[in-house]
């Protein structure tokens, strides 16, 4: 199989589509879906073994619970039993059990990094790893106090990287009038743009993050006195300078800014730096087929968030007193038939294209939200990069169902921006054709711009269906997916359920085409 990008979306377990790749979803027995879970954990049944005590346990005594009926799970330094879990778990026994009797931080990461174990796992907890107090490095020790005594303008940065590395961090100052409090940041990047800076200001906290690369830059801090609502932010893209402006609530001189939290003024790993969440707002929703409907949120105005092509956000909800979490990926409110110019939605709004199961917990509660009902709405996440399609000539985006999401902001993307792509070819496999998702929409796109060609190909036609038919198979990817020459640069993006992306993914691969020409959006 073609080594497919890490963390690339749509996200693992999204519920519109299946993660493929090296973990897929398992069929599950009956009786062990999320519902049955939470009702066991509910129960009141003693699923540690241990009658409601909390244990320190030893690395000895942790790898020693190694076996399917007895596995235990280290989590960022709490135990658990997952034992009773296992027939529950959506990616199989054997995924758990690649962690038994381990330190299964990393890998739970790698896959399962958006789910909250600690809601999903808290009847299971046996107790806190043993662990040798570590001494703090003399470097940083005294470091915190000094930032409690003064968030008056620049910080002392912290001396936990090299000067090289020191050179490239991030800093940040502060100034006021009479009515504004300006934070200034300077990334000492020269491509920074409104994607890359992500700002909240909720009850006096205020979080700005910066994203640079694969690390981000957090200024996070319990201000000092209340402000207003409004927010605006102004990016200098090519000096890289971003300024946070906030309105004073009362037209008074605050003598300091607020009090760092506990990660203010860090530079770390994005994978490190944990999800936050902002409560959005339901404002519309709309059928777009029989079972899939279009969901409006709106931001609120203390923030700022432009989800990046190529990214999903994560949703949570609390489902019977647990917390549960699923990844989508945004879409745009239509398909932009017009592209002489590039689309500027605004930045206010998140669009959600959802397959509503009838046996789905979560799409069934999201069906549920009323107008006007809240969701917690996540920080993007994903490393697709736009440079793959800014060099390409041709661009083959292959679909099954939902896998079609990920697909809406590439194609707008591709054809407003993307001046070198002689061709862009949508081949849409459905079962029938009221699965299909946008069909006027997008054979209105082909007929507006002669670069742009879809390609329904269903699986379950009726006998008036005059189009193609069938699935996925080296036949049909011979005669869609051809070069416009035989030179030229190819990218070619599949999304879909874990068997069409694993044998489409196969195909490509013996049809000639290499790994840096193909990306899959999965885990």
């Amino acid at each position: 199989m073609l080594n497919v990008p890490p963390q690339a979306f749509p996200a693992p377990s999204s519920q519109q589509r299946v993660a493929a790749g090296g973990r897929a979803k398992v069929p599950l027995k009956p009786g062990r879906s999320l519902m049955d879970w939470i009702r066991l954990t509910k129960s009141g049944k003693d699923l540690t073994g241990l009658k409601g005590r909390l244990i320190e346990v030893t690395e000895d005594e942790l790898a020693k619970h190694n076996k399917k009926e007895d596995c235990w799970i280290c989590i960022r330094g709490f135990v658990y039993n997952v034992t009773p879990y296992m027939e529950y778990h959506p990616g199989g026994e054997d995924e758990l059990m690649k962690a038994a009797g381990t330190d299964g931080t990393d890998l739970f990461d790698q896959v399962h990094r958006w789910v909250n174990y600690e809601s999903m796992l808290k009847e299971c907890l046996v107790g806190r790893m043993a662990v040798k107090p570590i001494a703090a490095p003399k470097e940083i020790s005294s470091t915190r106090s000094e930032e409690k005594k003064q968030l008056n303008g620049m910080l002392p940065e912290k001396k936990v990287l090299g000067a090289s590395a020191k050179d490239l961090t991030p800093s940040y100052d502060w100034f006021q009038t009479d009515s504004l409090i300006t934070i200034v940041i300077y990334t000492k990047q020269k491509d920074m743009n409104a994607e890359l800076v992500i700002v909240d200001c909720q009850d006096k906290r205020l979080r700005g993050e910066i994203i640079v690369d694969d690390h981000s830059y957090l200024v996070e801090v319990d201000l000092d006195h209340a402000v207003q609502e409004d927010m605006a932010v102004n990016i200098a893209e090519k000096v890289g300078k971003v300024e946070i402006i906030l309105k004073k609530k009362d037209n008074i001189h605050w003598k300091m800014l607020g009090q760092p939290l506990e990660s203010h003024s860090t530079f770390i790993k994005r994978m490190d730096r944990g999800l936050f969440y902002r409560k959005c707002k339901l404002v519309s929703k709309t059928e777009v087929t029989h079972d899939t409907k279009l969901l409006c949120l709106m931001l609120p105005k203390s923030t700022h968030l432009c989800v990046p092509t190529g990214q999903h956000v994560y949703l949570k909800q609390i489902i019977a007193g647990t917390e549960v979490v699923k990844p989508y990926t945004p879409v745009l409110p239509f398909l932009p038939l017009d592209f002489k110019e590039p689309s500027r939605h605004d930045g206010a709004h998140i669009y959600l294209m959802i397959k509503i199961y009838s046996s789905g917990l979560f799409t069934q509660a999201l069906d549920h939200l009323q107008i006007g009902d809240y969701i917690s709405v996540s920080n993007p996440e994903g490393n697709f990069k736009k440079s793959q399609v800014q060099t390409s000539e041709d661009l083959f985006l292959l679909a099954a169902g939902t896998g079609f999401t990920p697909m809406v902001k590439l194609l707008n993307f591709a054809l407003t921006e993307v001046t070198c792509l002689r061709t862009v070819k949508l081949i849409f496999f459905n079962k029938t054709e009221d699965d299909m998702l946008w069909r006027n929409q997008l054979e209105q796109l082909a007929l507006k711009d002669e670069r742009f060609e879809v390609q329904f190909i269903l699986s379950q036609p009726t006998k008036d269906w005059v189009g193609k038919q069938g699935k996925i198979s080296s036949s049909l990817l011979t005669e869609f997916v051809k070069r416009s020459r035989k030179d030229s640069k190819v990218l070619i993006c599949i999304c879909g359920p874990t068997p069409f992306t694993e044998q489409g993914l196969q195909y490509l691969k013996d049809l000639g085409y290499s790994q840096e020409e193909i990306y899959a959006f999965t885990a």
